[in-house]
């Protein structure tokens, strides 16, 4: 029977039905949005960014109260449906209200109303912060009741929630946006390591970037004068640590342009005689050492070296033994990728490929680099370089010859020297 309220009950079901697709494309819009760009429409005055930015700070609560408001009416919705088909149609309305409902609610609470919020959701999100703000607060008893229940039922089982834990921090979520965009080839490769050079600073120490003490060319202050400068002017460092007694005992550093600068003055003052360098007192041009503890991350030691305005390091252990350097541009180069300058001398390239995608490269070679340069994944958590990872995983010091297969790669020890694995080849499994 068709009457006053027959028709009342279509416009409730009608703008609940609306009701639920706003509450559906609120929640895609606000979860969808990216937090960074709804702040910098914040900053440029956007009102309605800035209370999305708000809401979305908790999200638990936002998610909670637009899930509660969504399913209280899509039930009221679901349930007129039901009263209105049985009258029309007895016993059969039931069956026929649900397939009816559940098209209505699908098409038009669902899937549009989220598929036009994902295509802009920081606007969508803008729009809907006023109305979902006042629902949130209308909600919000409700909704931590339903998380303290929630929290309790899941207690029992055994897990435990941190409610102010995020799920993923900020730097998972740009690394996981650059990988995703250079698996898609909107992101170039070299910018994305450059990204996550920079990203991955503040995770990584100074002694996975430094030049170890066996690489470093030192100077011996007991040595002849005349040899020292002939030594610092012909190296291609402009730095040199200088030692006296043991090789470890590093006295000082001694810079090019300071050493050259005192040679001159020491020639100019003797009328241009050159035998007048023998007067050179080499420690009084030498600079003091900075001494830097082996665990210092990456991002800290470069602010310490902008702000003490140094450019070179030395590493020590925790007992105050020589470990290597590490320079400024060490760490720019994490970031930007190898430095070469006219002074560099030209480097064979450290991965010889061989049938078969096998690769050979030195065991001293780090992981990082390896997998910037096949783009693999190997995990450094444990080792810094190669050879280190394959000892580790190992649990010994491998023969020559010997193969083992770990994180999806297969590897071959092709040259042991003394208790260094100097040769390694690898091939994906």
């Amino acid at each position: 029977m068709i009457d006053t309220a027959f028709w009342a009950t279509i416009g409730a079901i009608l703008a609940l039905l609306v009701l639920s697709g706003f509450f559906s494309g609120s929640e895609t819009a606000l979860t969808a949005s990216s937090r960074s760009k709804l702040r910098a429409q914040a900053d440029k005055g956007a009102r309605g960014a800035g209370r999305a930015l708000r809401l979305t700070e908790d999200s638990e609560r936002l998610i909670g109260a637009v899930l509660l408001g969504n399913n209280l009416v899509n039930i009221l919705a679901a349930s007129l449906a039901t009263a209105l088909f049985t009258r029309l149609f007895g016993d059969s309305g039931v069956a026929l209200a649900t397939l009816v409902m559940t098209l209505l609610v699908l098409i038009f609470a669902e899937v549009l109303p989220k598929t036009y919020a994902i295509t802009n959701p920081e606007t969508a999100a803008a729009r809907v912060s006023g109305p979902i703000r006042l629902i949130v607060l209308v909600l919000s008893p409700v909704v931590q009741a339903v998380r303290l229940l929630v929290r309790a039922i899941l207690r029992l089982f055994g897990v435990r929630t941190d409610p102010d834990s995020a799920v993923l921090s900020y730097h998972e979520e740009i690394a996981g946006a650059l990988a995703l965009g250079h698996s898609q080839g909107a992101v170039d490769k070299a910018d994305r390591d450059r990204l996550l050079g920079a990203l991955d600073l503040g995770h990584r120490t100074v002694e996975e970037v430094m030049l170890h003490r066996s690489q470093i060319e030192t100077v011996n202050v007991d040595t002849p004068v005349e040899q020292i400068i002939a030594q610092c002017v012909n190296s291609t460092h402009t730095r040199l640590p200088a030692w006296k007694d043991d090789p470890e005992n590093i006295v000082g550093v001694i810079h090019a342009r300071d050493l050259i600068r005192e040679v001159h003055r020491l020639i100019a003052e003797a009328g241009g005689d050159y035998g007048a360098v023998t007067g050179l007192d080499l420690m009084a041009v030498a600079r003091e050492p900075w001494f830097v503890p082996e665990t210092t991350p990456l991002d800290e030691q470069m602010r310490q070296f902008l702000h003490q305005k140094r450019h070179f390091a030395l590493v020590v252990d925790e007992y105050g033994a020589l470990l290597g350097l590490v320079t400024l541009e060490d760490i720019l180069e994490e970031i930007v990728g190898d430095i070469e300058d006219e002074h560099d001398e030209d480097m064979p390239d450290p991965i010889t490929r061989l049938p078969g995608g096998t690769i050979e490269i030195d065991g001293a070679m780090t992981i990082r680099d390896l997998n910037r340069a096949m783009d693999w994944s190997l995990p450094d958590d444990e080792a810094n370089t190669v050879a280190g990872l394959v000892i580790h995983e190992a649990q010994m010091i491998p023969e020559a010859g010997q193969i083992f297969r770990f994180h999806g790669f297969r590897f071959e020890v092709a040259i042991r020297a003394e208790n260094r694995l100097t040769r390694l080849r690898i091939r994906p499994v």
